[in-house]
């Protein structure tokens, strides 16, 4: 897997009904033969996925790479840094940006990851607003909606999650989601189960602007290996305690190499951090079970990632308040 870094650029639907469909003559798969836009010209930018917290925008961006570049979870806020997957096809490559969720911050962390995400909407071509469809339209969608509304970038509305609900209660959702804003397209779509995935690429290419090629053929995401691991286990550390402490681990890979005369198995020494030493006896658990049970999940996810054995060796540590503490923030990466 490459690791190489680049660079981070709207026709209004009145009912669901065609929301979701392009014009005829437009390409209808990732892999078509026709050319974006029907000017041969072949086109690539930047495609940032927004919504509140939970609204499927990571899983979303692993079914449309096809790989798992962004961890998942079940709790709000488990993005804490951009992503980007690269989806290649003849006419046009897409780098979709996977955000953190915007959310009302409460520590210094939740401030800095906002940030981030504004920064992030400012340098893109085209916004999808993800809103899930088992969930009604509420104030956090609206102040998202009005947030991006005066951005240069072209927006596309994504309702999420539509396996989850019936044909009406989704039309429904549709038209709620269309009063948002002046989007140039609306589209329901299914990450589950791959419903509309195509024609949800093929609306985006069509509003990016003409230009070569932006990263390599073979390059799936710029995220270098040891961020993508170290997120890879604090996916595997939520995965027991999302109801007792969501938001208080971080991970940091302190060293990661091939084994002496065995290329074939690689070294990986990380901390997982909380913030409080009571948090630390949750993570271990009774007798170190949850700590084991942590390192089992994520070195099967580490090893799908690398292609080969891995040794994985865990420790937890206490860094007393980081999401409030600038020196350790800056120590974790934030």
């Amino acid at each position: 897997m490459s690791t190489r870094s680049g660079r981070t650029s709207r026709a209004s639907q009145d009912t669901p009904s065609g929301a979701n469909q392009p014009p005829d003559d437009q390409p209808r798969g990732a892999g078509g033969d026709g050319r974006t836009g029907g000017d041969g010209e072949f086109r690539a930018g930047f495609v940032c996925f927004v919504g509140r917290p939970n609204a499927g925008k990571s899983t979303l961006m692993n079914a449309l790479v096809g790989q798992k570049i962004a961890i998942t979870s079940s709790r709000p806020q488990t993005t804490r840094h951009v992503v980007r997957g690269v989806l290649h096809r003849p006419d046009a490559q897409i780098v979709l940006v996977d955000t953190p969720g915007l959310h009302k911050p409460k520590t210094l962390l939740g401030k800095r990851l906002n940030d981030l995400v504004r920064e992030t909407w400012s340098e893109v071509d085209v916004i999808g607003l993800c809103i899930p469809a088992d969930e009604r339209v509420g104030p956090g969608d609206r102040f998202i909606a009005g947030e991006i509304a005066s951005l240069r970038a072209a927006l596309v509305a994504v309702v999420t999650k539509t396996d989850l609900v019936s044909p009406a209660r989704l039309a429904e959702q549709l038209l709620a989601v269309s009063r948002l804003g002046d989007f140039a397209d609306v589209v329901p779509v299914s990450a589950l189960t791959g419903h509309q995935l195509d024609v949800l690429v093929d609306v985006v290419a069509r509003h990016l602007p003409p230009s070569p090629q932006l990263y390599p053929d073979d390059m799936i995401t710029d995220e270098p290996e040891q961020v993508m691991i170290a997120e890879l286990i604090r996916e595997a550390a939520l995965e027991g305690v999302r109801d007792e402490l969501p938001h208080s681990i971080a991970v940091v890979v302190e060293e990661m190499f091939p084994a002496e005369g065995r290329p074939d198995l690689m070294k990986i020494y990380a901390n997982i951090y909380v913030e409080r030493p009571s948090q630390k006896a949750i993570v271990i658990g009774a007798g170190g079970a949850r700590l084991r049970d942590v390192g089992t999940r994520a070195r099967a996810g580490i090893e799908a990632l690398l292609g080969r054995r891995v040794y994985l060796d865990l420790h937890v540590r206490v860094a007393k308040e980081w999401q409030r503490d600038p020196r350790q923030l800056r120590k974790l990466g934030f």
